[in-house]
């Protein structure tokens, strides 16, 4: 398929030196790019569990007061 797409100069840069180390087309070489980030493993999120089996966020070391509450629902009042 033909088409036609706008390219940062950086990403142009870097699919061209690509596709002049493996011999290839510059479309073949984002199209191969591509395939590549779609099948590359995923990041796991680390999710915790409490005692109970509840799901809990990462610790960020900021504690969320009920005055922090209050505040964020008085605004939408």
């Amino acid at each position: 398929m033909r088409t036609n797409v706008t390219l940062d100069d950086d990403v142009h840069q870097l699919a061209s030196i690509y596709a002049g180390a493996k011999g290839i087309t510059l479309g073949a070489a984002i199209g191969e790019l591509i395939r590549k980030a779609e099948s590359a493993p995923r990041p796991v999120p680390d999710i915790r569990r409490s005692p109970n089996g509840l799901p809990c966020f990462p610790p960020t070391g900021k504690v969320l007061t009920s005055q922090m509450v209050k505040e964020a629902e008085s605004e939408f009042d």
